[in-house]
């Protein structure tokens, strides 16, 4: 059974096709990489398969059903993260927020939730950080706590919107590190929206490249080609490679990371 199945899906959003005819299958255990320019469909892809849209035509599966609300399965780390009204919360106080849905207040756990908690803060290596005050935290020590919230409840999916964003390179290596090692131990899914190929090229077992509301599956060596990403951008582009990277360039230049921008 496929972890993510696309069947001749298209996807809209405000009115508007965002994605147009998509089948692409999602091995489970795969890390897949989601790239494509500003408005290329990255976010409503992930919020599809989250079940929070309803594709107008077309059928998607999830581990072999159709996607729905409050999914236990599948763990969500948005773009858009809203800080804690309350900069002073312990680390582990701001992941307990989270559980069962929660995002402010801090629940009653109980036994078994205190265990999840603190099982999701190991997983992500940041029990040093249980008991720090969130305004002390650096961007990529806040980011472990927020994919810590993303775990609670086991998740076999993941879907990470950016979470490279706002990360020097430092930061962004340690994030892209840590998710592999978490896919790789718990055997889950991982879908990974970037800004960069480059960042993730180690991590990658494939991309799913959007564009011109097509998709292309594939490995890195398939999809990110001249006459691959020429099509999904609608205009001419160079792939060159050197040095164990990849530069997309078009014809004015370098294709820069602002335009690999979310779509919402």
């Amino acid at each position: 059974m496929d972890a993510i199945a696309f069947d001749r899906v298209t996807l809209a959003r405000a009115g508007r096709i965002v994605l147009t005819d998509v089948s692409a299958a999602i091995r489970p255990g795969e890390f897949i990489g989601v790239f494509g320019p500003n408005g290329a469909g990255k976010t409503t892809l992930l919020h599809a398969v989250l079940g929070l849209l309803q594709p107008v035509s077309g059928a998607l599966r999830v581990f072999g059903a159709t996607p729905m609300r409050g999914n236990d399965e599948a763990g969500y780390l948005p773009q858009t993260r809203t800080p804690s009204p309350d900069l002073r919360l312990r680390g582990r106080d701001f992941v307990a927020s989270a559980f069962r849905g929660e995002r402010f207040g801090l629940p009653r756990l109980g036994r078994d939730g205190r265990r999840e908690v603190d099982w999701a803060i190991e997983t992500v290596e940041a029990k040093a950080l249980a008991y720090r005050v969130l305004r002390e935290l650096s961007g990529g020590e806040l980011q472990r706590l927020h994919l810590a919230q993303a775990l609670l409840g086991k998740p076999k999916l993941l879907l990470l919107d950016e979470p490279l964003t706002g990360l020097d390179p430092h930061f962004q290596e340690a994030a892209v590190a840590l998710v592999k090692r978490i896919q790789r131990s718990r055997g889950i899914t991982v879908l990974f929206t970037a800004h960069e190929l480059n960042p993730l090229l180690g991590a990658m077992d494939r991309v799913l490249y959007l564009g011109q509301g097509r998709a292309a599956l594939g490995t890195v060596d398939e999809v990110i080609t001249g006459e691959v990403l020429s099509r999904l951008y609608g205009a001419r582009i160079e792939v060159l490679r050197g040095n164990g990277r990849i530069l997309v360039a078009s014809g004015r230049g370098p294709v820069e990371s602002d335009v690999h921008r979310h779509d919402v």
